[in-house]
C-alpha cells in the first residue's frame, strides 16, 4: 500500500492577488535546491489517524502555526514516488518570519558518525500562484490547480 500524507494549503487575498503559503525542507540535501523544492506543510499518517487531525497536526509542527477552522477538501494528488497527498485549504495568514518548525536529526557529513539536528522546515514564504507553480514539488502542482478552481465555484 502507498504511503499517505496530509497536509494544508494556506491561502490569502495579498497585495499580489491569491497567494499560498508554503515551506522549504530543511537539511543540508535542500540547501541549494529552490524552484521545484517547496511544499505544502504535510507529513504522513497511519489508518488509525483522521486525515484532517493529521494535516493540522503537521501543519503546527512544521511551521509552529495554527490554522483556522474552516478546511475545504482538495483532490488528492499522487506524486511520482506513488505517495498520496491528501489536502485541504485553510484561509488564513501569518508571518513567515515566525515559523517555528520541529527538527530531525540525520549523519552529517555523510560517512562521519556524527549526528546533526536539523529543522524539518527552514523557511516558508507566501507566493502568488503564478510563482508557487515554479516553487513547489511537481507532483504537488495540482493542488494550486484545484485551489483556483474550488475557489472560483465558492
Amino acid at each position: 500500500m502507498a504511503k499517505r500524507s496530509a497536509g494544508l494549503l494556506l491561502f490569502r487575498e495579498g497585495r499580489r492577488g491569491l497567494e499560498v503559503l508554503l515551506v522549504h525542507p530543511g537539511g543540508p540535501l535542500w540547501a541549494t535546491k529552490d524552484d521545484g523544492a517547496w511544499s505544502i506543510p504535510k507529513g504522513e499518517f497511519t489508518d488509525d489517524e483522521d486525515p484532517l487531525e493529521a494535516a493540522r497536526r503537521e501543519f503546527h509542527e512544521e511551521t509552529g502555526f495554527v490554522a483556522g477552522d474552516e478546511a475545504i477538501p482538495l483532490a488528492p494528488v499522487r506524486l511520482p514516488s506513488r505517495k498520496v497527498v491528501h489536502a485541504w485549504a485553510v484561509q488564513g495568514d501569518v508571518d513567515p518570519s515566525a515559523l517555528r518548525s520541529n527538527t530531525f536529526t540525520m549523519e552529517w557529513p555523510p560517512k562521519s558518525g556524527r549526528g546533526r539536528e536539523f529543522p524539518e522546515v527552514d523557511r516558508a514564504a507566501w507566493f502568488p500562484l503564478a510563482e508557487a507553480r515554479t516553487k513547489i514539488t511537481r507532483g504537488q502542482v495540482s493542488l494550486l490547480v484545484e485551489l483556483e478552481r474550488v475557489l472560483a465555484v465558492r
